[in-house]
């Protein structure tokens, strides 16, 4: 079974993407950005944003086994990295952290994306 999750953005269409796509027991979440003006803030965002669309789905956080961050001020990643302990920290998905730059809009300081897989038990 394959689904795409949609935000009915034109830029989806436009572009050729998805927020999410599910297939069987895995959801891939494209990066997310978050609002906010500054690092923490966007990601603690787009973090809560992931999560909706995983409890939309049939998920939740801890069924995260992949967590990734682009951050586009690199000297001040580890804003980034707090928000994200803070919602990763008994879970302990693998991590990606890469430096971005630019964004689509230089006011994006940060995207985070997410593969999470369902236990079957």
């Amino acid at each position: 079974m394959r689904k795409l999750v949609t935000t009915g953005s034109p830029w989806e269409t436009r572009i050729g993407y998805s927020r999410a796509v599910v297939v069987d027991d895995t959801i891939h979440i494209s990066e997310t950005a978050g609002a906010g003006d500054d690092l923490y803030t966007q990601t603690r965002t787009a973090l809560a944003t992931i999560e909706s669309v995983l409890v939309e789905n049939g998920f939740s956080l801890e069924d995260v086994v992949h967590s990734r961050l682009a951050v586009s001020d690199f000297a001040n990643w580890e804003e980034a990295a707090r928000a994200h302990g803070e919602v990763y920290a008994d879970i302990r998905p693998a991590f990606t952290l890469t430096h971005a730059l630019p964004f689509v809009d230089p006011a994006i300081l940060v995207e985070v994306g997410a593969v999470a897989t369902r236990s079957r038990a």
